[in-house]
């Protein structure tokens, strides 16, 4: 077999690189095999990568196992939790590109094989899948699993509690109706073991999405981080990856239109975090099977919501592991003939993957397709003409009394102006809280939200206040949220033409926010308005905010 490494290992001109890889320790038997990248995002400050040494040794023994030479390879990581609410987190979502080059940069420079992703945490995801998707080698995902939930005082079972739990304590101590002693307690016991956070969050969300787009073993997105069947399927992805590289399989040959397509129905069905409509944008286009808006609208009108977990409801991710994992929401996906069963998986045509990896719904933690939370999908996205290009909502955790709502705006800048209002009890019952000039170029680097949302919900105010934004939120958010407003402020958009005052109507069953000004108004607005200086005028961000396109595009770099 014809291997991309024998670039680097066959042939008399090619002793010099063999010399380089006998300084690894490799010996002439192993230099006859196939070499293996094992990108590994392991680092010591985020809770969800702490264990992927663990994990990775695991991997690396699997492809031994199987025949092949494997290397690891470090990527770096951005935890959103700790780089909330402050100037980390204009580098989150920015993190996401400098990965995908690195990993561009590790294949191309050392001609591997083939790619075993351990990726975990929120932007990694994607940021690995954007740059296998460029090198297009066979490559295997495998997450290093999901953190268990903490619990309420004095008991092990019942309300469980997240790093949702913190956020929300935050406002409700402002609020008085926590104490200070009751908080720093969750703060203790909110997050008890290593892993993403427990909750169907943004890095759950994409890696239970790696399964659904058929680049990882089943159980990748659900199986806790500190259970031993984490190491076997690691084991396991190991062993994956060899039998695709001897069967010339791709991760194109994978990732197809058909395969985007399962991913949507999937997070419809299973209630992901708004960030993956951001992220499957941007991998479709990579893998060249472009989608919008409307086909983001189209998903869920079509694909019934069959499971709620935090923050759309009480449960942890740990139940939907219970139950069967991502495989059950694949098979009701399949019964409703929502599934393309053209895709191809690691574990073979979608056919051959439903019939030997998928169970029925259990009823309660995954309803059936025929008994769903709603028929209609957990996301959607609206449209009017405070957001022309789309905004998103994540209908499943908002309230259903907020489902329409008209208010009065109040107007901010920032993320920090608007958690100033917030805390200092300046937002009244029945105000859109709106937060602009924090999109992908104006912020740049289009902030999570979550604070704020938290600020609100801790404050007893989910019930009465909305909130829009031309940045992002948390898959920890909850509540009347309306993000990636598109066109950003930055770049003009109608955002940024919101007045202090201005009545705001969201309308999420008719997908429809509309600010209630006159288009008269709205042109002599426009024509008035200037630009900002850019934030930030130097470095990364800088370069960033140059080529980043909009939301609505999934916030890709344009070159």
């Amino acid at each position: 077999m014809q291997l991309r490494s024998d670039a680097v290992r066959c042939g008399i001109p090619r002793a010099p690189h063999r010399s380089l890889l006998k300084a690894d320790g490799l010996t002439d038997e192993e230099l006859k095999r196939p070499l293996v990248a094992v990108f590994n995002s392991r680092n010591d400050i985020i809770p969800g990568h702490n264990n992927l040494d663990k994990i990775c040794e695991a991997v690396k023994a699997g492809i031994y196992m199987a025949g092949g030479v494997p290397f690891e390879i470090s990527t770096i990581g951005v935890c959103d939790g700790i780089a909330m609410n402050h100037d980390g987190m204009h580098y989150s979502l920015v993190s996401r590109e400098a990965i995908a080059d690195s990993f561009e940069c590790a294949v191309q420079g050392h001609a591997f094989d083939a790619a075993v992703c351990i990726p975990n945490c929120d932007k990694i995801v994607p940021g690995m899948l954007l740059g296998a998707l460029r090198v297009n080698i066979p490559t295997v995902f495998v997450s290093g699993g999901p953190m268990l939930p903490g619990h309420q005082p004095g008991c092990s079972q019942g309300v469980t509690t997240d790093l949702n739990t913190l956020f929300d304590g935050a406002g409700q101590v402002a609020a008085g109706t926590m104490t200070e002693e009751e908080l720093k307690y969750f703060e203790d016991t909110a997050c008890p073991t290593c892993g993403s956070c427990s909750g169907m969050f943004t890095a759950n969300s994409m890696n239970c999405l790696c399964e659904a787009l058929g680049i990882a073993l089943p159980g990748n997105g659900t199986i806790p981080a500190v259970y031993s069947e984490r190491l076997r399927l690691a084991k396991h992805a190991g062993m994956k990856v060899m039998e695709l590289l001897e069967k010339g399989i791709c991760i194109k040959d994978i990732i197809t239109e058909a395969a985007i397509h399962n991913a949507m129905e999937c997070d419809m069905a299973f209630g992901g975090s708004t960030n993956t409509v951001l992220h499957l944008t941007a991998i479709a286009q990579e893998a060249g099977h472009p989608i919008i808006m409307d086909d983001w609208d189209a998903a869920s009108a079509r694909t019934p919501h069959l499971v709620k977990l935090q923050p759309s409801g009480p449960r942890p991710l740990i139940d939907l592991y219970a139950v069967g994992g991502v495989p059950v929401v694949m098979h009701e996906l399949g019964e409703a003939g929502l599934l393309d069963r053209s895709a191809l998986t690691v574990m073979g045509t979608m056919d051959e993957y439903l019939a030997n990896c998928t169970k029925p719904a259990d009823g309660e933690v995954c309803r059936t397709h025929d008994n769903p939370f709603s028929k209609v999908g957990a996301l959607r996205v609206l449209h009017g003409n405070v957001a022309p290009n789309g905004g998103i909502v994540k209908k499943s955790a908002v309230d259903p009394s907020m489902l329409t709502h008209t208010g009065p705006a109040r107007c901010f800048d920032s993320e920090e102006q608007a958690c100033e209002a917030i805390f200092a009890g300046k937002i009244n019952p029945g105000d859109v809280v709106v937060i602009r000039y924090e999109g992908p170029a104006g912020g740049p680097g289009m902030r999570e939200m979550l604070t704020p949302t938290s600020a609100i919900v801790g404050m007893g105010l989910s019930k009465s206040v909305a909130l829009l934004t031309d940045g992002r939120f948390s898959g920890a958010s909850k509540g009347p949220c309306v993000g990636h407003i598109s066109p950003e402020a930055a770049a003009g958009g109608p955002i940024a033409l919101v007045e202090e005052g201005d009545l705001i109507s969201i309308d999420i069953p008719n997908c429809s926010i509309r600010l209630e000004v006159p288009e008269e108004e709205l042109q002599r607005r426009k024509a008035a308005w200037v630009c900002p200086e850019p934030k930030v005028k130097t470095g990364y961000l800088a370069r960033y905010a140059k080529m980043v396109t909009s939301a609505d595009k999934g916030a890709i770099l344009d070159f």
